[in-house]
């Protein structure tokens, strides 16, 4: 994909998250042909989205890691986006029902790196980034549907645009993680108080450190590294959920706690 292609779909999609307009299909001569193009022109829209405030990276999102996702979103395949610094929520996340176009949720897991995954370091397997994470924790994923249709889309442009991610509520971190069963572990999301969806940590590319091992070669393969202190969300137990206004958000996976989320 040349130069000038990559930044008029980093242009065109950063026009789109910025002004709140909905982001139809890309023109032919600019929409990337493969994941290696969509994430070439992720990297040049984020660095738009960071000159225009959204801050450093601080983590990363992973979609389609599931059964469930891979047959909503009709991906058969991880895919990764950034998560910005001025995006990210501990505890419980309150957000305005008007600064979204349209906004679901999603139950996960997350990590938190203690030490770098390197490019340089990689092929990754389950054991080599066990000794890189540091913590794991509970994590809610606004998704953002942003788009006049997102079900036209294609996995590339998908991933160009980070993988419909909006924002990420973070619950407490755990660093006793190694006592905990994340494959047996589960989660389970309620809206409302009434639940409406729940899995199994396994349910994570068979092991939800696989989901991490993804990323670490993904990522080294694109000659990027995965930076010690960054968390990576690994993927929804859960079916995407599309909120409305008024609507609180609870998930909670067993042995470490929950998040919440506010939708104003």
């Amino acid at each position: 994909m040349e130069e000038t292609a990559i930044d008029r779909a980093a242009v065109l999609l950063s026009r789109g998250r910025l002004t709140g307009t909905a982001i139809a299909p890309l023109p032919d001569d600019c929409r990337p042909p493969d994941e290696d193009a969509g994430y070439a022109v992720q990297a040049r829209l984020n660095g738009l989205l960071r000159e225009a405030g959204l801050g450093d990276v601080a983590g990363f999102k992973i979609g389609c890691t599931t059964p469930v996702m891979q047959a909503y979103v009709g991906i058969g395949q991880p895919c990764a986006g950034e998560v910005f610094e001025t995006t990210v929520h501990t505890g419980v996340g309150r957000f305005a029902a008007d600064a979204h176009r349209r906004l679901g949720v999603e139950c996960e897991l997350a990590v938190r790196l203690g030490a770098p995954l390197s490019a340089s370091a990689a092929p990754f397997d389950r054991a080599a980034v066990d000794d890189a994470v540091a913590a794991v924790m509970p994590s809610i994923e606004p998704v953002e549907d942003r788009y006049v249709d997102w079900r036209n889309l294609d996995a590339p442009t998908l991933i160009a645009d980070d993988f419909f991610n909006a924002r990420v509520v973070l619950g407490p971190e755990d660093e006793d993680w190694r006592n905990r069963d994340l494959v047996g572990m589960t989660g389970r999301m309620a809206i409302n108080g009434d639940t409406v969806g729940e899995g199994r940590g396994g349910d994570i590319m068979g092991h939800p450190l696989d989901a991490l091992a993804w990323l670490a070669n993904r990522w080294a393969a694109l000659g990027r590294d995965l930076p010690a202190g960054a968390f990576v969300s690994l993927g929804s137990l859960v079916e995407t959920v599309w909120l409305e206004p008024g609507d609180r958000v609870e998930i909670a996976l067993d042995g470490l706690g929950g998040a919440e989320l506010m939708l104003e």
